[in-house]
């Protein structure tokens, strides 16, 4: 038995050095392939394109360069670079549905119409083509769709989840307690529907993002954006062929007949192989970095702002103010760009990096801030004090209030479930925060207070950053949310621009010509990201299981339970945007 056992561990063992001695030699003696000098960089806007470089192990392992989904802004890095590479002779946009948000696909669509600008050629395909889709790929030269495929142009909408009949039937009472008029995160745990300040909230930002959706297609498709927008009030565009009819598409096609005529583009024989050039392949093929004694770091604040260390798309409050330290400490390190995605989060550990950030500015270095999709509630708070603010037009920013909820749910154990509690406590306040017993009418205003208290210092951190009276921020604040545009108008940002427009104001500010840029958090190895692959393949199975919006409502009320009082700076909902 024993050497049986001391067998199966050695054969165990052999498989294991087998493995990794493939998987090294995957990764480390693989050249980068060559690109043939007539190819089309392929672009498939159903894969997202994140902020931070996630990596995949298997391909890393292996080699795989056609797998690896380079992060966005590499990803507009690649397409200026392909405006000048003259192996690449046009850009191919497969649009069956887009992953990415709305100020995302805005980052994408500049960089393809500045690639157009090159005189080299984009062509859209799509065989359901969705709006937001729609919106990247009339950036395109050519836009086509399957002819009997979809084509959807019906205007945007937005639907909010409410909690509150499921809470009384439960007999859950929500104790809820917020700063803000329009901070309608709790909304969904105290209304059946919205309030009407989160009904006019909405319908601006909704609005704005419709508006600059209109605006863009009608200038690259030479169109009318009042036409567009008739066109989906009508509900006039049915099927591709409606489309081609009011000029949104330059016809309908097969997917052989695309590629017959990309053939006749590139000039090459009807039986030719097409080159497609996927961006994790072409990321290998050329050199983005830019060289220089002096660094400029980027530092991703990417997904919720959390108290401790957090986990890979979180801002763990212990592990950002590590971060931010060290590269304060760094002499190299010149200038930091704040790269902000985020929806707030914990109010301690929004203020924590606040901190740290004002440290560096006080230290001479120059902290720009660039706002990708969402930069609201404690993504702001952590923004206000930057030198530079640039937002995208379509960016969701501002909410500057904060909330706490503490569930009263001694009816739902009592009476559902036939549980009940008692305690002895030391002093009269001792157990305050308990769901399982209502709070005293003095334990509710101690809670308000330092909601209140910490609602207070909020809008002073803005003030101060923004250089604006306390008044005029508590006019614009009360949790309201606004997009990019009209953040610019209210003086929360100071110029729409993308992360480049943020990095070279950081370079002008530190009066930096020659230098390298450095991305932080750097990522994890393969290795690692093996290994630690296992607990994120629960939450990706969960949302296959329960689908994109069961698996955003299943988080709500997990954060809910997360943050059972503590304030919160959090952006006030969770939405399906169609």
């Amino acid at each position: 038995m024993f050497l049986a056992a001391l067998l199966a561990l050695l054969v165990f063992c052999g498989f294991i050095l087998l493995f990794f001695s493939v998987a090294a030699a995957g990764l480390f003696s693989g050249k980068a392939e060559d690109v043939h000098p007539r190819s089309l960089l392929y672009l498939d806007l159903s894969r997202g394109f994140r902020d931070r470089k996630v990596m995949d192990p298997l391909a890393e392992l292996t080699g795989s360069q056609e797998d690896q989904v380079p992060t966005l802004y590499e990803l507009t890095r690649m397409i200026r670079h392909a405006k000048r590479d003259s192996a690449i002779r046009g850009i191919y946009i497969k649009a069956d549905g887009n992953a990415n948000s709305f100020a995302a696909s805005e980052e994408i669509r500049m960089a393809l119409m500045d690639f157009r600008r090159s005189g080299k050629w984009v062509l859209s395909y799509g065989d359901n083509i969705t709006q937001d889709a729609y919106y990247v790929a009339s950036a395109g030269t050519r836009v086509y769709a399957h002819p009997k495929g979809s084509f959807d142009w019906t205007g945007l909408s937005v639907e909010y989840v409410f909690f509150k009949n499921a809470l009384d039937r439960l007999e859950v009472k929500p104790q809820i307690f917020y700063d803000g008029k329009f901070k309608s995160a709790t909304e969904p745990f105290r209304a059946e529907k919205m309030t009407e300040e989160n009904r006019l909230q909405t319908t601006v930002w909704l609005g704005d993002l419709y508006a600059r959706m209109l605006h863009g297609t009608a200038e690259s498709r030479n169109l009318d954006s009042a036409q567009l927008r008739r066109y989906a009030n009508e509900n006039a565009i049915r099927t591709p062929e409606d489309a081609v009819r009011l000029r949104l598409l330059d016809g309908v096609r097969y997917d052989d007949q695309v590629r017959d005529e990309i053939r006749k583009q590139l000039g090459i024989g009807s039986k030719e192989k097409i080159h497609f050039v996927m961006p994790g392949t072409y990321r290998q093929h050329i050199n983005l970095v830019k060289y220089g004694a002096k660094k400029i770091a980027i530092v991703y604040a990417e997904g919720d702002i959390i108290d401790g260390k957090g986990d890979e798309g979180e801002v763990g409050g212990d592990t950002y103010r590590a971060l931010l330290r060290k590269l304060r400490e760094d002499e190299q390190v010149k200038a930091i760009v704040l790269r902000v995605n985020s929806p707030g989060g914990s109010s301690l550990a929004s203020e924590t990096l606040w901190r740290e950030l004002s440290l560096c500015r006080q230290s001479g270095k120059p902290v720009v801030v660039s706002m990708g999709d969402v930069a609201a509630s404690g993504g702001y708070y952590i923004s206000c004090m930057a030198d530079s603010i640039f937002a995208l037009p379509n960016t969701i920013t501002g909410s500057i209030g904060v909330f706490s909820i503490v569930p009263d749910m001694q009816g739902f154990f009592r009476n559902k479930l036939g549980v009940t509690f008692d305690r002895v406590s030391t002093s009269p306040y001792a157990g305050t925060i308990s769901v399982t017993k209502p709070m005293t009418e003095q334990e509710k205003k101690i809670m308000q207070d330092q909601v209140d208290r910490i609602y207070a210092d909020f809008k002073g951190r803005v003030a101060d950053g923004r250089k604006k009276d306390t008044r005029y921020i508590d006019s614009i604040a009360q949790g309201r949310v606004w997009t990019g545009v009209r953040a610019k108008e209210i003086g929360l940002v100071d110029r729409l621009g993308n992360l480049d427009d943020a990095i070279r104001s950081a370079a002008s500010l530190a009066r930096l010509t020659e230098y390298s840029v450095r991305e932080y958090p750097e990522p994890r190895s393969a290795l690692e990201t093996l290994f630690r692959s296992t607990a994120g393949s629960t939450g990706s199975a969960m949302e296959k299981e329960l689908g994109r919006e069961g698996y955003h409502l299943y988080k709500r009320i997990r954060q809910l339970k997360e943050s059972t009082g503590d304030v919160q700076a959090r952006l006030p909902f969770e939405f399906s945007l169609r």
